[in-house]
This record gives C-alpha cells, structure tokens and sequence, in this order.
C-alpha cells in the first residue's frame, strides 16, 4: 500500500508577526514545529504500514526551511517527502493551497491512501484536506476516530459527528481527514534520525507543475480578499475593590454599564 500524509510547519508561537499590506503571517525568522494534527496523521499511516506493508511518502507546502518537518518525519520512521517551494505560492488562501498540493501530489504519483490532520494551529479552517480530494477527484471523509479494517480494495472507518459515531466504508485511493487522538503519536527515533540524516528530500518548484498558470497559485490564485488581520491586544490590567458584598456589587455593575457590556 502506498500512503502519502500530508504535513506542515507552523510557528510554535502565538507571538507572530502580520504583514500589513498582504495580511499573511511573516513565518522567516520564527520558531517553527511540525503542526500537531499532523502528527496523529502520521501515526495512522505507521499503523497501517505496520499491519498491511507499503510505503509512507509525506509532502509539505512552504519555504524550503520546512524541509525541517520533512526530516522529522524521517525520524518517525517515514520513506520519502517533497516539499512544494516557490515564492509564487507564497500567500496563497485555501483554495490555492489545496490546488498547489494536489498538482504536487500528481507529480509524486498515485497513492492509495492520502492521510491529513483534522487542521492546521495556523490557520483552523479544516478545509484543504477535502479539497485536495476535490482536485484529486477522490473520496474523502473528514473527522475520524478511528480505523475499523484495512482491506485489499477499501477501508472502514468511524467518524466523530458531535452527537454520534458513523461507521462507513470508502474505497482506495481515498483522502482521510484524522482527528486527534486517534492514535498516540510516537516519540521520533535518534536512530532514524541518524539513518535518514543525509536523505534525499524532492523539492517541487512553480516550473515542476502541470498547469503553468499563475492565476492558480499564490496570492494570485486566492479569492479569499483578508480586509483586516492583526494580533490580539494583551490587556492585563487589574484592579483590586474593598467594601462590603452590597458595594462591590454596586461597584461591579457601575463598571460593566460604564464598559457598556450592559
């Protein structure tokens, strides 16, 4: 079985900085870590490889120093990753980055089972998965829970849907969105790492793309329009009132009306 799981590199801060005039997050200079949805993802493929056999390949979308997660990944105990580097891609929406990752998956090959996190701590739209099946043109499922069987041809599945656990059945090759703790990620292996230190990492460029239209990638390819983006205020005044329960609660709704909560 030939697995893909798709993974990013976030800040491992809050503290990050916005551009003003493009309204994306400035990631040079910041500390990064693997997004931590990810790592349920690739968990669930170390699963499936265990018991069925194949081969895991991961991808990432970013500047080249998100090879970082790549090698992570290599130390978990993955196969082969490619990362999707190109100042056109730079800036790009959900729907250009679900459209960028899916031509690169078509460069990669075909896989029978495409693995993501539920979302990204970056952005928490939990909606490229599903799009990169769209543009794949296969099956996808969102939210699951858990793996049920791994078969030849499909797979059963359990979904968390708030009110209930549904159980389907979807056919290979197929897109799954994991939710987190489907399975307890594991620690990377020194070992592996020391093993995959020097392996070779494919980097996938605006030219290794099918479709050379730039109108499909970037800030190009984004209908999304951001009005506005900004960090939230840090406020952490405080103030300290004496007095009797009847003052102070006469004091704390004078405070609130005048805050015009009320």
């Amino acid at each position: 079985m030939k697995i893909l799981v798709c993974i990013k590199q976030v800040p491992a801060s809050s503290k990050v900085e916005v551009d003003p005039v493009t309204g994306v997050l400035k990631r040079n200079g910041v500390d990064s870590k693997m997004n931590p949805y990810d790592l349920y993802a690739l968990e669930t493929a170390l699963r499936i490889r265990e018991e069925k056999g194949g081969s895991i390949s991961v991808v990432t979308m970013g500047p080249p120093q998100a090879q970082k997660v790549i090698q992570e990944a290599f130390s978990m105990g993955v196969d082969e990753g490619a990362i999707l580097s190109d100042r056109k891609f730079g800036g790009a929406d959900v729907l250009a980055t679900s459209y960028t990752i899916a031509q690169g998956i078509k460069k990669m090959g075909q896989f029978d089972l495409i693995l993501c996190g539920k979302q990204t701590t970056d952005g928490d739209t939990a909606q490229v998965g599903s799009e990169v099946a769209e543009w794949l043109g296969i099956p996808s499922v969102n939210n699951v829970c858990e793996i049920r069987e791994v078969g030849e041809e499909d797979m059963v599945i359990a979904m968390d849907m708030t009110e209930d656990i549904e159980i389907t059945r979807i056919k290979f090759p197929c897109l799954l969105s994991v939710d987190k703790d489907i399975f307890q990620p594991r620690l990377p292996s020194y070992l592996k790492k020391q093993a995959s230190r020097d392996r070779e990492i494919t980097m996938y460029t605006f030219a290794d793309m099918e479709d050379q239209n730039e109108l499909h990638y970037g800030l190009n390819g984004s209908p999304t329009q951001v009005q506005r983006i900004f960090p939230p205020e840090v406020n952490d005044s405080q103030e300290f009132w004496e007095g009797t329960g009847a003052e102070l609660a006469d004091r704390l709704y004078n405070k609130v009306k005048e805050l015009k909560f009320i």
